[in-house]
C-alpha cells in the first residue's frame, strides 16, 4: 500500500513520467493501473482477503518493475555508496526486495491467509465444502 501511496502523493503525473521514460505503452492508464493495484492489493493482503485474485496483478506489477527497473542494478537491494558528514548514501536498489514480496506472496497464495483472515468470514460453514488450500491438498 505505501508503494501506491508514495506514487498517488508525489503526483500520479510524476509516475506516468517515469513509465512514458521507461517506454512502457499507454503510461498513464499504467499508471493508474499500478496505483490501484498496490493501494487495493496492499489493502487485500493486509486484511486477508482475496488473496488468490489480488495475487495475480500485485505479482505482474512486481515482475515488471524487476524487469524494467532493478535488474540492472543487480540483486542487492541495499548499495551504500558512500557515508559523508551528511549521511549515508545509497545507490539504485537491485531486484533484492521485489523477489522477496513475490514469495511473500506465494507464500499467502499456498498456505492460506491465516486465521486472523477476513476471508474466513466469506464462507458461511467452516465445516462445509469450502476449496481446500493448495498447501492441504498436498
Amino acid at each position: 500500500m505505501e508503494h501506491g501511496y508514495a506514487k498517488l502523493a508525489r503526483g500520479p503525473e510524476s509516475f506516468t513520467s517515469i513509465l512514458h521514460a521507461l517506454n512502457v505503452p499507454e503510461p498513464s492508464l499504467m499508471a493508474w493501473a499500478t496505483i490501484l493495484v498496490e493501494l487495493f492489493g496492499g489493502f487485500a493482503v493486509l486484511v486477508g482477503a482475496f488473496i488468490p485474485v489480488a495475487s495475480v496483478p500485485m505479482a505482474m506489477v512486481l515482475l515488471v518493475a524487476i524487469f524494467t527497473v532493478h535488474l540492472p542494478n543487480g540483486f542487492s537491494s541495499i548499495k551504500l555508496e558512500s557515508v559523508t558528514s551528511t549521511g549515508a548514501h545509497f545507490g539504485q536498489p537491485g531486484y533484492e526486495t521485489s523477489l522477496l514480496y513475490l514469495a511473500a506472496l506465494v507464500a499467502l497464495v499456498l498456505g492460506g491467509s491465516g486465521p486472523l483472515a477476513l476471508d474466513r468470514f466469506f464462507v458461511a460453514d467452516p465445516s462445509s465444502t469450502r476449496p481446500k488450500r493448495l498447501i492441504e491438498m498436498l
